[in-house]
């Protein structure tokens, strides 16, 4: 168990005190895409803030079913103190005083509270593979007991949909101790309350006017409504514990596991994680990011299509969600990840799912950019996430030696080079002049450089980027290997062919000898070459079959680590460079406007790493210290997970979605990478001794 914060009870919170604890949050989630999220305060700050974000079937995806708990206690004396609230615009909630630590035990939540002679300690956990949550209570030590009365308070919506969604019509049933909140526009929410002399009292009442802060600083609807059924309430006293479950699964479901079952249950699967993943993943650190990598892998539970399927084939359906809370699962951000959420982690199995997944949505040679939330199709237009593709396949070869998966897969792999050569969607294709990869159609986004506001696609990058070529270099490669590997040699001379005049290509016309580095883009509309330093040019290197000439690697890595490299990350442009905003703040426009123009990406500090390693062979101490500043982080933002995005100078301050699937991947990677490294050397060195 590991404390993250810890203050003497029974006093005011200082300024600093809130601000902290408004800005750290926690998340729990369940496998189907599903989760539970709050601040450490207890007070909601986001649209996304709740006990119950359900995963439901297609077309309703993610939905906000029990957006807070107001969690009260009478004492002996009867006086009451509250807590757990939230903020509304006649009066805040500044946290409880009597708060006393929070801690993460196996990566779930944990949070004590001094109050009445009394230390209460408060647990959440999601089962997986269910829309159900636990919310337990239990005196962790002292003498004597409490009331402890909690009000459910909601407004069914989708997750995303604003935090002003006009209340709805609520009903309510209840028998025993199994109470429903029905409205016709949504499954029931199911709640059933534990505790010795328990019991509940219908007293319906609205909340107006919540307040949401990250969503008024962020630009979005801030103050809605919330409704209440009532409160719960039961004696909380030494070996007594109390606990609400709620759910949207039928009661046999939700009834199965007790509290303390359900809290065992996910400490075991937590456990099996760590002995099924790499070695390297041994330390503390790596063992919270295994636990926060396991929170991005899921069943899409809402593409039921897809899951009949898989099924029938002998599969199971997995995808990968982006981020939390708001992205679904994207194709890029899937095969970037892969490596580091399912092979680190010894999850080979669900990295053949994930594959399997997205072969069967090629279409036209691409695969889909994105799953839109609540729906069964995917968007297209990307020119980027499929030939990542063909980079996460090969990874996963290389940890399995699945050759009947590559057998599979091979004819697709065809289909979608040959689609590249004679153009696709989006004008991707090659250039027949140079062999070189082009991209780009007004309006659209292709590359993971995406912000589009209003119309405004502030980074279009239309042309030969860096990168994509990159890509385009490495997929050539790979599938010539595994077509010679099949006895296919013709044709995969013909890729050798098409491999080596993108090399020649791409080395004559990416380089800048004015700059040292590489352009970012060639060959745009308007018939220039992009100069800008941006990190895209480290694939060029980073990648299993480096496209760039080796005597320029080093070049390439020393501005990057110059100019872009920070303590968590890469910036997305170099400081100097005409479009560099230092700062991700603002609203939607300001933010979108600064994403890709000097704001630190997390992820990129894995494709630094393989750069780094390939030209400085061996020097594997310094390049675990790129890693340093990510253990620190893991204590800010969300609690033990790494942000999307960072401000691009100090104190770089975390941004974006609080969890991202591809920063946890690549730092995970990296940082087993780095220490099977370490260990092997040492190992050697001691061997040589004992001769």
């Amino acid at each position: 168990m590991r404390e993250l914060y810890s203050r003497k009870a029974n006093e005011p919170l200082t300024d600093d005190e809130k601000r902290l604890l408004l800005e750290s949050e926690w998340l729990v989630t369940n496998g189907l895409g599903g989760y539970a999220s709050g601040t450490i305060l207890g007070a909601p700050t986001r649209v996304f803030h709740g006990y119950l974000i359900a995963a439901l079937p297609s077309p309703k995806g993610r939905t906000m079913m029990l957006n807070q708990l107001v969690e009260t206690l009478e004492l002996p004396d009867g006086r009451e103190v509250t807590l757990n609230g939230f903020n509304t615009e006649a009066q805040n909630f500044d946290g409880s005083m009597f708060f006393s630590s929070f801690k993460l035990d196996h990566g779930l939540p944990v949070w004590c509270f001094d109050v009445g002679g009394l230390t209460i300690e408060k647990r959440v956990v999601l089962p997986h593979g269910q829309n159900t949550c636990y919310i337990t209570y239990s005196v962790h030590s002292g003498e004597g007991s409490v009331t402890l009365r909690l009000r459910p308070a909601l407004n069914f919506r989708g997750h995303e949909q604003p935090v002003n969604t006009p209340l709805s019509s609520y009903s309510v049933t209840f028998r025993d101790r199994h109470f429903e909140i029905k409205n016709e526009d949504y499954p029931p929410l199911r709640i059933t309350h534990l505790g010795q002399e328990g019991s509940f009292r219908i007293d319906t009442e609205e909340f107006r006017n919540v307040t949401y802060g990250i969503e008024r600083v962020r630009g979005y609807n801030w103050v809605g409504d919330l409704w209440s059924p009532g409160c719960f309430s039961a004696k909380l006293s030494p070996g007594c514990e109390v606990a609400l479950i709620v759910s949207t699964e039928n009661w046999e479901t939700m009834s199965a596991l007790t509290p303390r079952e359900a809290w065992d249950a996910e400490h075991d699967r937590k456990r099996r994680m760590l002995l099924e993943a790499d070695r390297g993943a041994c330390t503390s650190f790596c063992e919270e990011l295994v636990w926060a990598a396991d929170q991005f892998v899921f069943v899409p539970v809402g593409r039921q299509q897809d899951a009949a399927r898989a099924s029938a084939a002998g599969d199971e359906i997995r995808s990968i969600i982006a981020g939390y809370h708001w992205f679904t699962d994207w194709g890029r951000d899937t095969m970037i990840s892969l490596e580091g959420l399912t092979m680190t982690t010894g999850r080979l199995s669900e990295a053949s799912y994930i594959l399997r997944t997205f072969a069967h949505y090629i279409r036209d040679g691409l695969i889909p950019n994105m799953f839109p939330e609540g729906k069964t199709d995917g968007l297209y237009h990307t020119a980027d996430a499929t030939l990542w593709f063909f980079h996460a396949l090969h990874r996963y070869l290389e940890y399995s030696g699945d050759h009947v998966l590559l057998e599979q897969l091979l004819p697709q792999l065809l289909d979608i080079i040959g689609h590249h050569l004679r153009g696709t969607y989006f004008n991707i294709h090659v250039d027949p002049v140079d062999g070189l990869l082009v991209q780009g159609q007004e309006g659209y986004q292709l590359t993971w450089m995406d912000a589009k506001v209003d119309g405004w696609v502030v980074t279009p990058r239309r042309g030969k980027a860096v990168e994509i070529n990159a890509l385009w270099y490495n997929a050539l490669c790979l599938t010539e290997e595994w077509l010679r590997e099949a006895g296919r040699i013709g044709e995969a001379d013909g890729l050798r062919e098409h491999a080596e005049k993108a090399k020649r290509s791409f080395n004559q016309r990416f380089w800048n000898p004015e700059t040292g580095f590489l352009f970012d883009v060639v060959d745009t509309p308007e018939g220039k070459n992009d100069p800008v330093c941006r990190p895209n040019q480290l694939f060029a290197i980073s990648l299993d079959c480096p496209v760039l000439d080796q005597d320029r690697w080093e070049a390439v890595v020393n501005v990057a680590r110059e100019r872009l490299l920070t303590p968590v990350g890469l910036r997305s442009l170099a400081p100097g460079e005409p479009e560099y905003k230092a700062r991700y703040d603002g609203d939607v426009r300001s933010r979108d406007a600064a994403y890709h123009q000097g704001t630190v990406w997390a992820w990129l500090i894995g494709p630094f790493i393989d750069a780094w390693l390939k030209t400085h062979p061996g020097d594997h101490e310094l390049a675990r210290g790129f890693l340093a500043g990510f253990e620190r982080h893991m204590s800010e933002g969300c609690i033990g997970s790494v942000s999307e995005v960072f401000d691009a100078t100090e104190p770089f301050t975390p941004g974006g979605c609080c969890a991202q699937a591809w920063s946890v991947a690549e730092v995970l990677r990296s940082f087993v990478a780095t220490d099977n490294a370490l260990k092997q050397s040492d190992q050697e060195t001691a061997a040589l001794i004992s001769i």
